[in-house]
């Protein structure tokens, strides 16, 4: 009674589990959305933005007037001041006051149009940030789509085999065929056994990674509502050669160029250090006296101030300072047009790599249909005693060899186009 409790209670902890447990199916483009809205690197480039425009903000707040109220209550304790033939008291006394104020340089000016191209860096940063995750997704997803063919390719390889194996074992135990024979079989279907739990655990590994890129819990089961065959269009990929490439569209030349706007204001910057700057303030001030004698009040309740602050001399510091800048922007400018050959060379490579790996997974997917039939005939001329064991080891090694030449084909295939469209700027073409 007591083992069939327990075992009821585990039962119960099992169902609730499965109960309990998530359950996501997504299309590509449903798990790049999905990301998107979820992945947590992209939330941080999200803040990122936002950060830039509160700071480009506090630089704009400095050249706008700054107004303060201040009160100030002073208690003299009946304190007389003794002026030798007549002494005068000191009251307490409140004071109101409050100051207006404006500060104007071209420095002010500058600083802001620096944070206002932060901002807009970042906001680059963060169309790149979702282009990647976008293709970390992608990349993923096909990754996980091409090892379900894998191991469905050799998991039909492995049921072949144990049919064969079976079929020798008959031939052994009615004395037509000799035990070694069946040996060799066992064996490529025990080293096929491996391959699939490889393959499977691989696999997994995959599931796992789209669940981080995602944002799920590692307890969510994902099941992907696409085939590798429904996304894989080799018309699509070969397509992508026949684009320009426009420098504007990728988002290392963007942020490169701001790099650049960013530089040259900085020598604008320092070149404002020998302007002079202007300021202004307005203060209003009431002064109550807490005693009914008549006291003297030295405080002007309005005043109104103008300095100009004019910059003379700095022993070179700001000539340097100068220089400095302009030294680095000229740095940015060497490196503007070295990036622009990288990319055009990049773009050159990439159509290149495209175009070779989509030549070669053409070939290997014939020669897969090749040695898929010539495995299949073996077979068949085995188990009519034409063809020896060996014929048989050897073919199956060969349909092994060549499924995983065709798989790393179609993989090369897949990654090449989407490096040569995230350098394009492009998606689903």
């Amino acid at each position: 009674m007591r083992k069939r409790i327990i075992i009821y209670a585990v039962g119960v902890l099992l169902f609730g589990s499965a109960q309990a447990q998530e359950t996501i199916s997504l299309t590509l483009a449903e798990a790049q959305n999905y990301a998107l809205e979820h992945n947590r690197t992209l939330k941080n480039a999200s803040l990122e933005v936002r950060k830039a425009e509160a700071s480009r903000w506090q630089s704009l707040a400095t050249m706008l007037p700054q107004v303060s109220a201040s009160i100030e209550y002073n208690n003299m304790f009946d304190y007389s001041m003794d002026l030798g033939n007549f002494q005068i008291s000191m009251p307490n006394s409140v004071t109101y006051g409050g100051t207006a104020s404006v500060a104007l340089s071209g420095a002010q000016v500058v600083g802001v149009q620096l944070k206002d191209i932060s901002r807009k860096m970042s906001q680059i940063t963060l169309e790149q940030t979702e282009q990647e995750v976008a293709d970390q997704v992608k990349t993923i997803y096909y990754s996980a789509l091409v090892l379900e063919k894998t191991a469905s390719l050799l998991e039909q390889n492995l049921e072949n085999l144990q049919k064969l194996f079976a079929f020798t074992q008959k031939s052994v135990d009615v004395g037509m065929s000799e035990q070694t024979d069946a040996d060799k079989i066992s064996v490529q279907v025990a080293s096929m056994k491996t391959s699939v739990n490889t393959t499977r655990r691989s696999l997994e590994m995959a599931y796992n990674s789209l669940r981080l890129q995602l944002g799920l819990s590692v307890d969510t089961e994902l099941k992907l509502s696409q085939t590798i065959d429904e996304l894989m269009s080799m018309d699509n990929a070969v397509s992508l050669l026949q684009i320009d490439f426009n420098f504007d569209n990728n988002y290392d030349y963007q942020l490169l160029q701001q790099n650049v706007a960013l530089a040259k204001k900085e020598v604008a910057l320092k070149k404002w250090a020998y302007a002079p700057s202007l300021s202004a303030f307005y203060q209003y001030t009431k002064k109550d006296y807490m005693s009914d004698e008549s006291t003297m009040n030295s405080t002007p309740p309005n005043m109104f101030g103008v300095t100009l602050n004019i910059p003379i001399f700095s022993s070179g510091s700001r000539k340097k300072a100068v220089q400095e800048a302009t030294f680095s922007y000229e740095q940015q400018l060497n490196l503007f047009d070295d990036t622009r050959e990288t990319l055009t060379i990049q773009h050159r490579q990439l159509s290149y790599n495209l175009k070779s790996n989509y030549e070669t997974y053409e070939t290997q997917k014939k020669n897969l249909e090749v040695v898929q039939r010539v495995f299949d005939n073996v077979s068949r001329k085995y188990e009519q005693g034409v063809a020896s064991s060996l014929d048989v080891t050897n073919a199956g090694s060969d349909l092994i060899s060549a499924q995983s030449s065709y798989v790393q084909a179609l993989l090369e295939v897949v990654n090449a186009r989407i490096e040569l469209e995230q350098l394009l700027n492009v998606d689903d073409y």
